[in-house]
């Protein structure tokens, strides 16, 4: 029987998110992981076969910690309260979460396709399908049908000027401010009722 691991898989998530917030995706080694962790390199390979296997998991985790509260947000009752909830979902959760905000940022899905792990494919295509859902249904909800149209505009308002709202502030490293989220609900709203 083997021992006990020293480390467990978020402290070694934790250690790249880190590395990735100080220097970017190029400061993510497994020498520089484990020199952070005070691990030897081979206990991280025996996890992560790969620097890549290591940022996949790494963006997964973070996306799918943003999904779990923005998929709540935009499921509220009410569709209208639904719509900005979710909105303001993206900006405060940026401002909680700035490294795994950042992460996402700067490593979008569809870049990441091109690189991505092979054991991962399957994760990364059914990543997002729960958010499709979700905004689908919110169309449907808000608009009274679902319509290329309606869900264009819901994607707009949800996705889209959210992002728009933290993006410059995430590149530059800093907080966004509660303003951006104020203001992101405004942009919003005249998007879903202009």
């Amino acid at each position: 029987m083997g021992r006990p691991a020293k480390f467990s898989n978020d402290q070694i998530l934790d250690a790249a998110a880190e590395l990735v917030a100080e220097g970017g995706q190029g400061a993510v080694t497994i020498s520089a992981i484990a020199a952070r962790l005070g691990a030897p390199s081979g206990s991280i390979y025996h996890r992560y076969a790969s620097r890549d296997l290591l940022v996949a998991h790494l963006w997964m985790r973070a996306a799918r910690r943003f999904q779990e509260g923005y998929l709540r947000a935009a499921g509220r009752a009410d569709p209208h309260a639904a719509a900005e909830s979710a909105v303001s979902y993206v900006v405060g959760w940026s401002a909680d979460n700035l490294r795994e905000a950042r992460l996402l940022l700067l490593h979008r899905h569809e870049d990441l396709l091109a690189a991505w792990p092979a054991e991962l494919a399957g994760d990364l295509a059914a990543l997002n399908a729960d958010l499709a859902a979700a905004l689908s249904a919110l169309s449907a909800r808000y608009f009274g049908a679902e319509t290329p149209e309606n869900l264009e505009r819901i994607t707009f308002a949800l996705v889209d000027v959210p992002y728009a709202a933290v993006r410059r502030h995430l590149i530059a490293g800093r907080t966004p401010p509660a303003s951006a989220g104020r203001l992101a609900v405004l942009a919003a709203r005249a998007a879903l009722d202009g």
